[in-house]
């Protein structure tokens, strides 16, 4: 400090008084209490904490081996855990505390909180809404979260007390939170949600070393005086030292505190080639954006374009030298006496800033060069090579002090890494309204140094940050175990230990977690191994197929994991029908069978859904099972009635009914095709030969269960249904867009169901219906679907066929069908010929009579030759394109 600054008055955050108070028995009894873990006792947390760490060390050239294993040193790794509760590697003690947790069921059994003969048929088949305005989740930012009292509708649901919740894909742990928040009755009350009270234990994984130490602050109880008084200490001591730093003059009257600085572009005039200030030539005097630029030397009309912003040439902390855009400090916003002002910076600001530059920190700083990306490319475009190059040197050195202290405080980190990115960096973005600056911070699952940003004073930043800790209340946490893992490997647990699934995948190319991730990671100095990271990213080589087989190799490890008749539920976001089969197939081939897909609304939309006109406003959640052993066996074992166990099983396992304000709508997954659909599904995955045709099985069908509405029940079932139906006798089939030819005969089929109609009656809708046709799908004409699907009467009207009718009306379009195949096939084998528009449902009907005769190659030669659109968003066709490859 120069002497010139050391006559500056210091500032002050707390006095003596307040700072004698709250410091030295809040610290030192949150220290001094003996705690229990995994049957051992130890004298306090910091002695179970280096008990573990010490055997962590020990077991790392182990864990090393496992997929997922961070990029970072071992004393990195080591520093960031605190076992056994959370590793920042694949955790050695997940199966000791399922063991522990099984034997805690007992006693909550004898205390009549759990049933041994608990199960769950139905699935949860409400649509959700729930915003994300509770303070937990407004309490630290991440690029996905889904809000804990939506999970906690499902946990409750398909839980009860005791029982182990798994989420390989936990982002930042909010399943964690809804399990242990499961035993809060207000919090119960409060959302209005159903189920037995209790805590239930959760194991959460990310492949993202950020993501899982946000997970463990989430999961974590701190004791609130604690965390306060650590709090004050730790902003005290570094506003002490660098206080000084947000210095500004107050129109010669004393010194005033910088709440920001905006900082803007220099840009170079084409016509006279002079500098000329973005923020200052773009406003008007109401501080409202111009509709042009004018150079303020020349006169000309300035386009804002690359090749006008000014450049300089940068030396780094870490000694990189790089060319980044020019900017300059334009105005300051300080508070004196209490008082908010702005003004223009002057020589004393200037010369603060200059005498910033020479400085270093003391402690720790991120010394990360940012890596080649799909996000990051726009940064080193910009000529942003270098962490440490996304801060200004002041906040750069507030930012190590602060996190220097915190070294044993993680929940202290935590606060900080709240504010790393989105509002202490260069990417703090600002908008302008009505003429007043809006601080909105960095954008959403983006990365790039606006021209217009706002350096924040990191002190004042932290200290306000401190309210949103303390309204989720860290001391009504409850502790979870955590790990940074890959999905795709969890060996460290044991087969058939978990009792329910909720997670929340990736979902293709919709967020870059490891490249939005790393400037956070940089910080903790262990970096996320993207190898496994599912995702689409062309920066990575990874395509929708690299995606599909990463999500699949997760799901089979999630199958592995969950016990029999137990439930999954898979949260999903995405416009992709690629993706979305991606997700239906991985699901489908680890083995789960799909019960039913509901609507998750999260309200406030992610930025994306936000300002992308072709994103979806909801989510989508999957409800799926796995079977029960004896239903596995009936199927592996091709057993006389294995069609019929399945069913049973199925059945039992989809809603009853499905109520939509005041009218019944069908259930889709209860139609004889989609069951048909679900059969063929399980039989293909294991290999085996489809013991039914559509028509067999549809008899079956009719001859064992009931049918109403055109679903099928259980006796047992149709009774709740047709007690349902008489209470609301309003009903309304469910809605069908012909996006293809199977959506469009159903879609006759509903029209037709109360009465023939000629075909001139049902050209003029049928028009109108077909506005969602997938490209490169040839969609027959309606007399031709009519022809092979329907019976004219002697009237001209077309009727639904009889079971009779059925079964000639679809050999002969199956006959059809297989005819239009066999032109497929003839064009394929010719060595450079390209199919460029095909009938989905003739290539349908040839890979399945293919697959019935093992004669994968043609499927395969088939596959490759016709639009991949048309392959990977459709299901049934991707399935049999899979199975066959596996098979050659």
């Amino acid at each position: 400090m120069s002497k010139k600054d050391q006559n500056i008055p210091q500032p002050v955050l707390f006095d003596a008084e307040e700072m004698g108070r709250i410091t030295p028995g809040d610290i030192w009894e949150e220290k001094n209490k003996p705690v229990t873990c995994l049957g051992m006792e130890f004298p306090n947390d910091d002695a179970r904490r280096k008990y573990f760490r010490d055997e962590l060390r020990k077991k790392l050239p182990e864990l090393r081996q496992i997929e997922g294993f961070p990029i970072g040193k071992d004393e990195d790794i080591i520093r960031l855990s605190d076992p056994p509760y959370y590793t920042a590697c694949p955790n050695p003690w997940l199966n000791d505390f399922i063991a522990q947790w099984e034997e805690e069921k007992k006693q909550l059994e004898r205390e009549g909180k759990r049933k041994a003969d608990f199960e769950v048929k139905e699935p949860y088949a409400s649509d959700v809404s729930e915003g994300k305005s509770n303070a937990i989740y407004m309490a630290h930012s991440y690029h996905t979260k889904v809000p804990h009292p939506a999970i906690m509708r499902y946990i409750l649901h398909y839980t009860q007390p005791g029982d182990i919740i798994f989420d390989g894909f936990a982002g930042t742990g909010m399943t964690g939170v809804a399990a242990g928040k499961c035993s809060d009755v207000s919090e119960i009350q409060q959302y209005s949600i159903q189920g037995d009270t209790g805590i239930r234990h959760c194991i959460l994984g990310d492949l993202s070393p950020i993501a899982s130490f946000i997970t463990y602050n989430f999961n974590k109880p701190v004791s609130n005086n604690f965390f306060l008084a650590k709090a004050k200490q730790v902003a005290e001591q570094v506003n002490e030292k660098y206080g000084y730093l947000y210095k500004t003059k107050h129109k010669n009257l004393g010194y005033g505190v910088i709440s920001y600085v905006i900082w803007s572009d220099e840009l170079i005039c084409d016509n006279c080639g002079r500098e000329l200030s973005y923020w200052t030539e773009s406003l008007d005097k109401d501080n409202n954006i111009k509709d042009c630029i004018i150079c303020p030397h020349c006169g000309s009309i300035i386009n804002k374009t690359q090749n006008t912003i000014a450049k300089e040439t940068v030396v780094s902390i870490n000694g990189d030298v790089a060319i980044v855009p020019k900017k300059r400090p334009v105005l300051i916003c300080y508070k004196y006496n209490g008082k908010r002002y702005t003004k223009v910076p002057d020589d004393y600001d200037f010369q603060l800033i200059q005498e910033i530059e020479s400085l270093s920190p003391d402690g720790f700083f991120p010394k990360g060069t940012i890596p080649d990306g799909v996000k990051t490319a726009e940064l080193k475009r910009a000529g942003y090579t270098d962490v440490s190059l996304l801060y200004t040197r002041r906040n750069l050195l507030i930012f190590s002090a602060l996190w220097s202290l915190m070294q044993d405080l993680p929940i202290l980190r935590f606060v900080l890494t709240s504010i790393l990115v989105k509002t202490g960096s260069l990417l703090h973005n600002i908008g302008l309204k009505n003429g007043k600056i809006n601080l909105a911070g960095a954008l959403p699952n983006a990365l790039f140094v606006p021209s217009a940003l706002a350096e924040r004073n990191i002190i004042e930043l932290f200290l306000s940050k401190l309210d949103d800790i303390l309204r989720m209340n860290p001391e009504a946490l409850h502790r979870c175990v955590n790990q940074i893992s890959s999905a795709t490997d969890l060996q460290n647990i044991n087969s058939e230990s978990v009792d329910y699934i909720f997670t929340d995948p990736p979902f293709g190319h919709n967020l870059m977690y490891s490249e939005l991730n790393f400037i956070h990671e940089a910080w903790l100095n262990v970096f996320t191994d993207n190898k496994e990271e599912a995702i689409e990213n062309s920066a990575q080589n990874k395509t929708v197929q690299d995606y599909t087989d990463l999500m699949t190799a997760a799901f089979i490890e999630y199958y592995r994991i969950l016990k029999p008749g137990c439930w999954m539920t898979v949260e999903f976001s995405n416009t992709s029908a690629a993706v979305w089969n991606s997700i239906q197939r991985a699901l489908t081939k680890a083995g789960f069978i799909v019960s039913v897909v509901r609507g998750l609304d999260k309200k406030q939309g992610s930025y994306n859904a936000q300002t992308t006109s072709t994103a979806v406003k909801q989510d989508l959640v999957i409800s799926c099972y796995k079977s029960t052993e004896r239903v596995r066996n009936s199927l592996t074992q091709e057993l006389p009635n294995s069609v019929w166990d399945f069913i049973d099983e199925h059945l039992e396992h989809l809603p009853i009914v499905n109520e939509v304000g005041n009218k019944l709508t069908s259930i889709i997954e209860r139609s004889p095709k989609i069951l048909y659909d679900r059969l063929i599904s399980s039989y293909i995955e294991r290999g085996l030969a489809v013991p039914l045709d559509a028509q067999q099985f549809q008899s079956g069908l009719r001859e064992r269960y009931v049918e109403r509405d055109e679903m099928f029940f259980t006796a047992s079932q149709v009774v709740e249904y047709e007690a349902k139906r008489k209470a609301v006798p309003d009903f309304a089939p469910m809605g069908i867009i012909v996006s293809d030819e199977a959506n469009g005969i159903q879609w006759l089929k509903n029209l037709l169901r109360d009465g023939g109609k000629t075909y001139q009656d049902i050209q003029p809708e049928w028009m109108q219906a077909i506005n969602g046709l997938r490209k490169n799908d040839i969609l027959p004409e309606l007399k031709q679907i009519l022809e092979e699907n329907f019976i004219e009467e002697s009237n001209g009207k077309w009727r639904l066929p009889n079971i009779q009718d059925d079964k000639d009306v679809n050999a002969l379009r199956t006959k059809a069908l297989l005819k239009e195949f066999k032109i497929y096939v003839d064009v394929a084998q010719k060595p450079k010929a390209k199919i460029k528009e095909a009938r989905v449902e003739a290539l349908r009907a040839g890979f399945k009579q293919c697959y019935v005769d093992k004669d994968f190659q043609t499927i395969v030669t088939v596959g490759n030759k016709i639009p991949q659109n048309l392959l990977t968003e459709d299901e049934v066709l991707l399935q049999f394109y899979d199975i066959a490859q596996s098979k050659l």
